[in-house]
């Protein structure tokens, strides 16, 4: 039997460990893009201007709100199983390794399906006003910008761990995986540079990634470039942005001397 006092233990420890990796992948990204480094990779930065402070601490006020409620359905999730009601498995012995990997492999690619045709439902219209525009407030993004999400929405990124836990056996050690590579991807996705070398989007194997450019361009224009991790989706459903690979290949062709250019802040209300 879970006690309550067990509960708000689980809680307090799933909302410090989420907000720990959060500070640790979109914090340090931050502050070697956006403070340390910011003129020496300013040729990097995907839209040559950086928001004002306000939009970046609504972005992180968003964010924490999102790590409350995904905490909560990790409570939630603890308490189900511990009463028997996921797939969950503790030893890894109970299943094979080849199985482990499928498991955290499967979890990746059905977390890309999951989120692109949720995203695709969120920008429907009735939809998109009411909960996805707080997400979309961010034209040009930071790495606070990944969990930004209105509770409707956060409820709704979260919703592929109950899938996956109740309909195949999963040992934690896939979920953290998992975890961790959603975490560094998103992060990438609202970084506002781009990292990856020029020809990427070109690449017999790479156009296949998505990269930052690709989600800087869906917050930018809103009516393209829905994936997440992979560039399946959007190339099936004929949803990238026509001028993807022109833009990302522009970024990577500015000179260096942009780095001595000043540095651009968006004005108060551009986000509006």
């Amino acid at each position: 039997m879970v006690t309550w006092q067990q509960l708000v233990q689980k809680y307090i420890r799933e909302a410090t460990m989420l907000s720990f990796r959060y500070m640790a992948f979109a914090g340090v990204l931050y502050l070697v893009f956006y403070v340390w480094k910011k003129r020496e990779f300013f040729r990097l930065k995907i839209q040559q201007k950086y928001p004002d402070n306000k939009h970046i601490l609504r972005e992180m006020g968003y964010s924490f709100l999102s790590i409350a409620i995904f905490s909560t359905v990790g409570t939630t999730l603890f308490l189900l199983r511990k009463q028997g009601y996921t797939q969950m498995y503790m030893k890894l012995s109970d299943h094979s390794i080849p199985y482990f990997i499928f498991t955290v492999v499967a979890f990746i690619l059905v977390h890309d399906t999951y989120f692109y045709w949720t995203h695709r439902f969120m920008h429907w219209k009735p939809v998109y006003r009411y909960v996805h525009k707080i997400h979309h407030l961010s034209t040009n993004p930071t790495p606070w910008a990944a969990f930004a999400f209105h509770p409707l929405e956060a409820l709704v990124e979260v919703g592929i761990v109950p899938i996956m836990m109740f309909s195949i056996p999963l040992h934690p050690l896939a979920l953290l995986i998992w975890l961790l590579y959603q975490f560094g991807m998103n992060v990438l996705g609202h970084l506002g540079f781009e990292i990856y070398p020029a020809g990427f989007t070109t690449g017999a194997i790479s156009k296949f990634n998505n990269t930052s450019t690709h989600h800087n361009m869906h917050h930018k224009y809103t009516t393209s470039n829905y994936g997440l991790y992979f560039n399946f989706w959007d190339r099936l459903m004929g949803t990238n942005h026509a001028q993807y690979n022109e833009q990302f290949e522009a970024v990577k062709a500015r000179g260096k001397e942009n780095d001595k250019q000043p540095v651009e802040t968006e004005v108060a209300g551009s986000y509006s």
